[in-house]
């Protein structure tokens, strides 16, 4: 399939985007197909920790993005996500639907590069940059770097596309990850074998 770059902002054709588009510019030129994800601006639901999904491998709550998006990330050879920065954190409808995608479908993103982008007017981006990155660290996930934080600034398109260290840092983030995934395919190992999990619970008379 490529890469999946998932636009986490309410505005279709905005800043992230433009980055985004930069990103994929990148990992077309180096022989890796994309596709843009849209979360647009319906409503999205927080997770109600009703514990369904253990059972069945989906979310319980069928109405909005989270099964589409998660059967997409899910067969895509890498991910891309892409949020605006509002008071120094991602998109919360974004983050509303990560947190029932990650959690509902645990361990099928497993050693499938990622990657995420954000963009500010000013100040918040490495914040919200951190905030994203951890849904991919807790799955198991590559993170797949650049030559610095993937943040692009500006409060316009336009204002983006003259932020040239920005797209420099998402053509390098395409780039890297066009590699990584080469790398992977042409490796053909399958994983270690995972440990049984442990959870440790600190409450008395517990391990």
């Amino acid at each position: 399939m490529g890469v999946l770059l998932v636009n986490g902002s309410p505005n279709k054709e905005g800043c992230i985007f433009t980055a985004l588009s930069e990103v994929g510019s990148s990992l077309m030129a180096n022989g890796v197909e994309t596709e843009f994800f849209h979360i647009g601006t319906n409503p999205v639901y927080g997770c109600t920790g009703c514990g369904g999904c253990r059972k069945t491998k989906i979310c319980v709550i069928k109405d909005d993005l989270c099964n589409e998006l998660a059967s997409k990330i899910a067969v895509a050879d890498g991910v891309v996500i892409g949020s605006p920065v509002y008071f120094a954190g991602p998109n919360g409808a974004l983050c509303a639907l990560l947190d029932r995608v990650f959690y509902s479908h645990v361990g099928m993103f497993a050693h499938k590069p990622a990657a995420c982008v954000v963009n500010c007017r000013r100040g918040g981006a490495s914040a919200a940059f951190d905030r994203l990155n951890k849904y991919f660290t807790i799955a198991q996930m590559p993170v797949v770097s650049s030559q610095y934080w993937n943040a692009v600034h500006g409060f316009t398109p336009d204002h983006v596309r003259r932020d040239l260290e920005g797209l420099q840092i998402m053509r390098t983030l395409g780039a890297n990850m066009a590699w990584l995934i080469k790398c992977l395919k042409a490796g053909g190992e399958p994983p270690i074998p995972e440990e049984k999990r442990m959870f440790t619970c600190f409450h008395e008379g517990k391990v």
